[in-house]
């Protein structure tokens, strides 16, 4: 990483020399943001891995009014592109974890992953009983490095020009850290995966794979192996049977929310899956989080807010959940309210809302422009509520794919 920063300063200082001589005034967070740059960064930050992953996940619910959209890239391409580890790399972490005979308890063992992320990778294995299953091998020195990695993000991002002046990320840097380090404890996941099981288990619509302790470690998780098929493999049903899929992932939200307690809140799509019998497979519960009830009660009085088109209400729930620091001018409240009762129009519709013609996102970064041109009123939510956000955007961008048509004051009604 010093070595990619060394990079950066030589070609930033190259562009800011190259506009004096042209007399024109030098820009340095544009001269730092060049293409080669934007390559020299992501080539570091791709080993960093989780950390920078991580950070990508918390940035993502903004739609580019923080973040330059060179670096925004790159950390949805970190997401999107994973490494795999060597296969003697994955035989040495198998050999710490389950001893030297661990081959032994296996009928095959699939060195080539089916999926990588940015803690670990899976594998399918076989028992010596037929049984089937996947196994989630943590990437070596991931867990040891988060402090270092995501201090040095931290430095990265203070860079100028790459957050507004003043915008302060040090409490999210510290979520980062600590959830990295949760996600990292594979026993850990491994109790979010048995509660959702559980919780599950009688809803004909999802299947959560079984936990198995006996090959299961602290940097090794193993599961039930199901058959299925990506989620977008809906994209081609009836239209009905999209509905319904989309229908069940948004009712999960809501009892995550208000049933629950806790929450999976990563809405990659690889996170479902289709099982031949047409229910969704639920997968990687490393990003689990638990939800106060006062938060739930807090959501249940913003929803109650949102369907009845109250402002004032909607101004105090936003305010107390911490959306926004009090010390906003009154214009700049009204553009709020604004701004959020039309991201919730969807939600006050009886008639099913055709999320494929759906332009409320585009629709909503318009509007909000003014909003985003303010920077000296950046404020930072807290995580959880990034957290819970970037569920929640994950699951209508789903639901876009799909090109679903599902009335949602009807599904809400239950909780409001």
């Amino acid at each position: 990483m010093s070595g990619v920063a060394g990079g950066i300063l030589g070609s930033t200082l190259g562009a800011l020399t190259s506009e004096l001589l042209r007399g024109r005034r030098p820009d340095i967070a544009q001269a730092a943001l060049t293409p080669a740059n934007a390559l020299r960064l992501a080539g570091g930050l791709g080993h960093l891995r989780g950390a920078a992953m991580k950070l990508g996940q918390m940035l993502s619910m903004e739609n580019g009014f923080a973040l330059p959209p060179e670096l925004a890239g790159i950390l949805g391409q970190l997401q999107a592109n994973a490494p795999a580890m060597p296969p003697k790399q994955l035989k040495s972490v198998l050999y710490s974890e389950w001893g030297p005979d661990w081959h032994r308890q296996f009928a095959r063992f699939d060195v080539q992953p089916i999926a990588a992320a940015s803690i670990g990778q899976v594998h399918h294995a076989r028992l010596r009983d037929g049984s089937d299953l996947a196994v989630k091998v943590q990437f070596p020195g991931v867990a040891e490095s988060i402090d270092s990695d995501i201090a040095t993000l931290g430095r990265l991002m203070r860079l100028p020009g790459v957050l507004p002046k003043g915008m302060e990320i040090t409490s999210l840097l510290d979520e980062a850290r600590a959830q990295l380090h949760e996600e990292a404890d594979y026993t850990r996941e491994a109790a979010a995966l048995e509660d959702f099981g559980a919780a599950m288990k009688s809803d004909e619509g999802f299947i959560v794979p079984r936990f198995h302790s006996r090959h299961s470690t602290m940097r090794i998780l193993a599961m039930d192996f199901v058959d299925s098929a990506p989620i977008e493999a809906l994209a081609d049903a009836p239209q009905e049977v999209r509905n319904l899929a989309v229908s069940r992932l948004i009712t999960l939200v809501l009892r995550e929310i208000f049933d629950l307690g806790f929450m999976q809140t990563d809405p990659n799509f690889a996170n479902y899956r289709l099982a031949p019998d047409g229910r969704i497979v639920l997968l990687d519960f490393g990003a689990t989080r638990r939800i106060a009830p006062e938060i739930a009660l807090q959501y249940q009085g913003l929803l109650r807010a949102f369907l009845a088109q109250d402002r004032s209400s909607i101004w105090q729930q936003m305010l107390s959940l911490g959306y926004f620091s009090p010390e906003q001018p009154e214009a700049r409240k009204a553009l709020i309210v604004d701004l959020a009762l039309q991201a919730s129009a969807p939600l006050r519709q009886d008639t099913p809302y055709d999320f494929a013609r759906a332009t409320l996102i585009e629709d909503l970064a318009l509007a909000g422009a003014e909003l985003g041109a303010e920077r000296e009123f950046w404020h930072v939510p807290p995580a959880d509520l990034l957290f819970m956000h970037r569920k929640i955007g994950g699951m209508f961008l789903l639901a876009q794919r799909l090109r679903a048509n599902v009335a949602l004051r009807p599904l809400l009604e239950r909780w409001a």
